[in-house]
């Protein structure tokens, strides 16, 4: 099972150690991790990955496999800048988006766009016409987080 973690290079002390829960408890559950490979919550919930044991891809911006962070197992050198925010999101079956910016929001648009459960601790909320959208799962925890993403991704249409 293929899990995207999303949120932003510049975070909170609060949001890595969310997104280093988040990575932990995809590890304990056999999940591999993909993100977008560099610091912050990518660099955290790899961490946590890490330590478990789990397996982690870091999909990359830039043209080095050496910009990824430490703890990214497999890296993959895209050269495409922020348009590999799109592989990020549409590599998941699942995604989970803890804080983040306007990159974070880019790839939660592409994951609900292709109809893939997006679940957000302390990250965007979306309106439409003035009315709240509840697209976005929002969970109370990293352990409820990666529950809510494993359900999803487990009845995500039959998705590969």
């Amino acid at each position: 099972m293929f899990i995207s973690v999303i949120g932003g290079s510049d975070c909170s002390e609060d949001e890595k150690r969310l997104a280093e829960e988040v990575g932990q408890e995809l590890a304990r559950r056999g999940a591999t991790l993909i993100c977008g490979g560099l610091g912050g919550v990518m660099e955290a919930a790899c961490r946590g990955a890490a330590s478990q044991g789990g397996t982690t891809i870091g999909i990359l911006p830039g043209n080095s496999r050496y910009d990824a962070n430490s703890y990214v197992r497999i890296p993959i050198v895209t050269g495409m800048g922020y348009a590999r925010n799109a592989i990020v999101a549409k590599s998941g079956k699942a995604v989970i988006a803890i804080g983040g910016s306007y990159g974070t929001l880019s790839e939660v648009a592409y994951a609900l766009q292709n109809g893939i459960p997006v679940i957000g601790l302390g990250t965007w909320s979306l309106s439409r016409g003035g009315q709240e959208d509840r697209s976005i799962i929002l969970a109370e925890n990293a352990a409820d987080a990666v529950e809510k993403a494993v359900a999803g991704a487990n009845t995500h249409g039959g998705r590969p």
